[in-house]
């Protein structure tokens, strides 16, 4: 194991050849300058936007493990309409990780990085993937007593992502927001916020198995997209919310033109007057995620008022400014174990993250399959 002057970190290496590799290499420990701290890492998410870059555009139905239980190996290929988006880090090794949290074991020369020795602390900076990091002063949060590294783990891109959505449809005017995949555990966070600050939320899922995850935590509005009845549903849903902004996570398909003619269909129900421009009420869709890759499919039945367009965190934070985000960063530490408490199936090692058996199951990024990596699990 370990010794904290090296320690293990995930790579994922897609080569010219076009095959993906992932493994553990073991790298050194950078020591703190005088605003850093070195952090054990006890707890990281997979999230979808860790997979992204974890596993790239390859064909998992390709993936074979060799090496050894200690140094795994796990190469599968990338298919020849996949390389064109993987140009940019062709043969580059890369870390993965967005977040996580642990204890700092060792600390820089200033009062802050003092400040956090032996402290459980969430972290944001990539390559959390790893036994260890060195990291900025600034880049740590530390937890509540009595909060463990895995409650702290997801406390940064689901929480503060959900907290932008709300944030943006006030900025933007609107009242009321629809959300895709909503049972998911950013979707869950999200009708814990709008519940706790009265704020109309349409759940779009794809199944009623779903449908019911959401119902149990006081949902008030859920339509599964999977029924016949499901446009009529969305409108009526978006008639009583006056719901004019979407967050859609699916990103292809015809999903998105589905929700901007509902939202025209309901603004009609109370229509003064014909026009045969359509409504003048702006109707927006951000589409956030892709875990559908085909093309946006949008069929023009909703007027000339609407916009579709891409959203992320990390630009929308750089908007706001740090004064705004660090004032939405503490309100994720005061709920961390209420509204943005995340659920997660499974717990794994850095070894046992790249078991095919493992990899296959979150790799899917199925609702209700969240997983744990503790990079220090067993030693």
């Amino acid at each position: 194991m370990s010794d904290g002057k090296n320690g293990l970190q995930l790579r994922s290496l897609i080569k010219k050849s076009g095959e993906l590799e992932l493994s553990l290499l073991n790298v050194p420990t950078l020591e703190p300058g005088p605003d850093e701290v070195v952090v054990r890492v006890e707890a990281t998410p997979i999230n979808p936007s860790d997979l992204g870059l974890l596993t790239g555009a390859a064909d998992l139905a390709t993936a074979k493990a060799s090496g050894t239980s200690q140094s795994p190996v796990i190469t599968a290929k990338v298919p020849e309409a996949g390389m064109k988006a993987m140009t940019g880090r062709l043969g580059e090794s890369m870390p993965v990780g967005n977040e996580g949290a642990g204890v700092v074991v060792k600390a820089g020369s200033s009062d802050a990085a003092k400040a956090l020795m032996g402290k459980t602390v969430s972290m944001i900076g990539g390559a959390m993937y790893a036994q260890y990091r060195t990291l900025r002063v600034n880049e740590c949060m530390p937890l509540p007593a009595g909060t463990s590294a895995a409650e702290g783990a997801s406390w940064f891109v689901n929480p503060l992502t959900a907290l932008g959505m709300t944030e943006t449809m006030r900025r933007e005017g609107h009242k009321a927001l629809v959300h895709t995949a909503a049972a998911s555990n950013l979707g869950q966070m999200l009708n814990k916020i709008c519940l706790k600050d009265g704020i109309g939320l349409v759940n779009i899922v794809r199944s009623q198995e779903q449908a019911e995850i959401l119902r149990k935590i006081g949902a008030r509005h859920v339509v599964d997209s999977s029924t016949a009845g499901f446009m009529d549903d969305l409108t009526n849903a978006l008639a009583e919310t006056g719901a004019t902004i979407a967050f859609d996570a699916i990103g292809g398909g015809r999903l998105a033109g589905q929700i901007l003619t509902a939202m025209e269909a309901a603004i009609n129900k109370t229509a003064k007057a014909y026009s045969r421009y359509g409504s003048s009420v702006h109707k927006q869709v951000y589409i956030y995620g892709s875990l559908d890759t085909r093309p946006v499919e949008i069929n023009r039945a909703f007027g000339m008022a609407w916009g579709v367009g891409g959203w992320l965190l990390t630009p929308f934070l750089m908007k706001i400014g740090p004064v705004d985000g660090h004032k939405l960063r503490q309100r994720v530490i005061g709920e961390l174990k209420t509204t943005f408490a995340s659920h997660y199936t499974k717990v794994v090692s850095l070894q046992e993250a790249l078991d095919l058996s493992n990899l296959a199951v979150y790799a899917k990024r199925a609702t209700g399959e969240k997983f744990l990596i503790n990079p220090n699990k067993g030693g």
